[in-house]
């Protein structure tokens, strides 16, 4: 009995199951692949390892090992993938893909899921063929990065920040496993986009830029305008270098002789549309003479033209400019509240009007840091010095002396300085409230005197009336006859009912009678 149970325990049974692999190994040694069912073997030291094929990748222990000493019956159930140090793989297990990485290697069980793959080399290229790039779209793999450019983009391909090539639209995907790869994005809508280091592009990659772009390139006497569909889109100082994309056209102007803009670019670039005017307002000196005036240029502080009206515009680089703008208009000017004595000794406030006009603004100009305070100023002088001179009844007796004298006066001091003083008038004259009583009683009682005159007038004339009457009826009795008749009348139109009896005579001799009671 002993003997047999000994012989019986010597045998080892393995069941793989349906969905499984196994490798059978004695006493470490691999000796063979096992297909699903049971097997028998007689033997302490053998033992075999199993394997979901559910999950299609073979992670077998020393696989190196084993490929190198059984890789013919190995690879009948195996798909091996080996990458070097600069190769990348994708497998296609089923409807999956993954990545595998440089120096790595890898098994996949053939049969149970189609296994595919495909070695790529770095060094030839680390983009992805076109057609692997469809069939990974939506999938995530480590080692690949994928972008996407619209219609309406060019993509710029960096690997280690350095430029290799652009991308027309479409789909890409490129292997990031040791380096660093980015794609940026530029805009084919806007013909003036921001290129990343546009100095690098020109100077390292001329036949992107020659294939992609216009290139503006100014010395330091030249400006451009760039314009895209007719309509400015950059001002360029001199001395700046800029790519645009193809299509877009460039004005260059040379600065070094005449920086002022003709007219076609004065209602271009400053009386266009508002957003032209925010380019052209950092580059331009822009001075806008209304009607009825005239402008002064002046160029590093010196004078160099007189500007009729309307809108001129000057390139401002390499350059000071300044423009001054003068009313020729007549102006007004106002000297108000000037507290004066008069010769006599009243204390008076006067209000002064003067119209003026500039007829020589370069005269004035040179001549004069302040032209309206230098006039104001005169015209104080003036008006103190006509009416310090001048006692009250005369200032009153004739405001236009002091008119006459302070017009005298000022238009001998500004006509140096080009302005022409034409009309000068003292608007008020303010006397305290002591003095305006005083010469209220006098005006009053020149004013009672003058109605006594023209009363005695009237009276003596009167009068003399009367007596011219008197005789006129002494000497013809018609006359007072008539005289009665028009008294009679009157009298009558104040008495309801008269009744008449007797002569006329009678009646009147009756009225006087009456009237004597």
């Amino acid at each position: 009995m002993p003997k047999l149970s000994l012989k019986i325990s010597m045998w080892k049974t393995f069941y793989i199951k349906p969905n499984e692999i196994g490798i059978l190994y004695h006493r470490s040694d691999f000796k063979k692949i096992l297909q699903p069912g049971t097997y028998t073997y007689f033997g302490w030291h053998w033992q075999v390892k199993t394997y979901d094929l559910n999950q299609p990748e073979a992670k077998i222990e020393n696989l190196e090992l084993l490929l190198r000493n059984n890789s013919s019956e190995l690879e009948e159930y195996l798909v091996v993938v080996r990458t070097g140090f600069n190769q990348t793989a994708l497998v296609r297990l089923g409807q999956n893909w993954i990545g595998v990485a440089p120096n790595q290697l890898r098994a996949f069980w053939r049969g149970f899921i189609e296994v595919e793959s495909h070695i790529f080399n770095l060094e030839e290229s680390l983009e992805l063929p076109a057609q692997f790039v469809q069939q990974v779209r939506g999938v995530t793999i480590n080692g690949l990065k994928k972008f996407q450019i619209s219609e309406y983009e060019i993509g710029l391909l960096y690997v280690q920040n350095n430029f290799v090539r652009p991308l027309e639209p479409g789909e890409y995907a490129f292997w990031s496993v040791d380096r660093d790869v980015k794609v940026q994005t530029l805009s084919r809508i806007a013909p003036n986009p921001n290129f990343p280091l546009e100095d690098v592009l020109i100077e390292k990659h001329p036949e992107f830029v020659e294939a992609y772009c216009e290139m503006v390139q100014l010395s330091n006497q030249q400006v451009a305008i760039a314009r895209y569909q007719s309509k400015v889109i950059s001002i360029l100082p001199p001395g700046s270098r800029k790519l645009f994309w193809q299509g877009v056209e460039v004005e260059i102007i040379d600065i070094s002789a005449d920086a002022k803009l003709p007219p076609r670019l004065v209602g271009e670039l400053v009386s266009g549309l508002p957003e032209v005017l925010n380019l052209s307002h950092k580059n331009l000196y822009i001075c806008e003479v209304p009607a009825q005036h005239v402008g002064l240029l002046y160029v590093n502080q010196e004078f160099q033209a007189q500007l009729d009206p309307g809108i001129h515009a000057w390139w401002i680089f390499g350059r000071s400019l300044k423009a001054e703008v003068f009313d020729l208009r007549q102006q007004t000017m106002e000297v108000s509240g000037q507290d004066i004595l008069s010769k006599d000794k009243v204390p008076l406030r006067l209000n002064l009007t003067a119209g003026f006009r500039i007829v020589n603004p370069l005269t004035a100009k040179n001549g004069l840091s302040d032209i309206s305070g230098y006039l104001y100023k005169e015209l104080q002088f003036a008006l103190r010095a006509a009416v310090g001179e001048k006692t009250l009844d005369a200032l009153l007796e004739d405001k236009g002396a002091i008119d006459r004298s302070i017009a005298e006066s000022i238009r001998t001091k500004t006509a140096d300085y080009g302005i022409a003083v034409e009309s000068v008038g003292v608007k008020d004259i303010i006397l305290p409230g002591e003095i305006k009583t005083i010469l209220s009683k006098v005006v009053e009682a020149e004013k009672a005197a003058q109605a006594n005159v023209v009363r005695r007038r009237e009276e003596t004339a009167a009068t003399r009336s009367m007596l011219n009457t008197a005789r006129v009826m002494e000497d013809n009795p018609v006359a007072l006859r008539l005289k009665e008749l028009e008294i009679l009348e009157r009298i009558a139109e104040k008495i309801e009912k008269i009744q008449v009896n007797g002569s006329l005579d009678s009646i009147l001799t009756e009225l006087i009678r009456i009237n004597r009671q």
